[in-house]
C-alpha cells in the first residue's frame, strides 16, 4: 500500500541517515520502525496508567550543607582530572 505522511524535518533527516549508513532505503527504514512500535502494543493491550513520581525515601540526615554541594562537586573534578 502506498500512502503519504508528514514527518518532522529533523526525523525524516535522521531515518535518511539511517538509511545510507545501513544501506537500506528509506522505506524500510519506515517498515522497520513501525514494526518496532507493533510490537509493544499487543492488540488487546491496556493503555498504560498516568505516570507518577515514585515516593521519596528517607536518606538520613545530611552529611554536607547543601549549599556547599556545587563547590564539593567542583573539587571532585579537580582530584579526577
Amino acid at each position: 500500500m502506498k500512502t503519504e505522511i508528514q514527518i518532522p524535518d529533523a526525523l525524516f533527516r535522521e531515518a535518511q541517515r539511517i538509511a545510507a549508513e545501513n544501506e537500506m532505503s528509506f522505506a524500510e527504514v519506515v517498515r522497520r520502525g513501525l514494526k518496532e512500535v507493533i510490537l509493544h502494543h499487543p492488540p488487546g493491550r491496556e493503555r498504560a496508567a498516568e505516570w507518577e513520581m515514585p515516593a521519596a525515601f528517607d536518606l538520613g540526615e545530611k552529611l554536607v550543607p547543601e549549599e556547599d554541594w556545587t563547590a564539593l562537586c567542583h573539587e571532585q573534578d579537580a582530584h579526577a582530572g
